[in-house]
């Protein structure tokens, strides 16, 4: 059996800057997510969902109350067809 440097097989097959890109994108989706939550804004699930990077039903699916990385995520109210959300962080 061969020895395996320190890289794990992900990352010698992504390239480093592909690997930089994921983690800008990471940052911006968590500074939205920020200011989502500091402005009080509530987003619908399909909008969550983008945010999140998941389907709009794994979003419902939670429940009324979870966590999500820094934030809690709870259902607010319901407008015609739309689940509204709010996040709230938590250190």
């Amino acid at each position: 059996m061969s020895e395996m440097n320190s890289n794990t097989l992900e990352d010698v097959q992504i390239p480093r800057e592909v690997r930089v890109t994921q983690l800008q994108n990471l940052i911006d989706t968590l500074r939205i997510a920020e200011e989502i939550a500091t402005k009080g804004y509530l987003i619908s699930s399909s909008e969550l969902a983008d945010l999140m990077d998941v389907n709009a039903s794994a979003v419902t699916s939670r429940g009324d109350h979870w966590s999500w990385r820094n934030w809690v995520i709870s259902r607010v109210r319901r407008e015609g067809n739309q689940i509204l959300w709010q996040l709230e962080r938590v250190d």
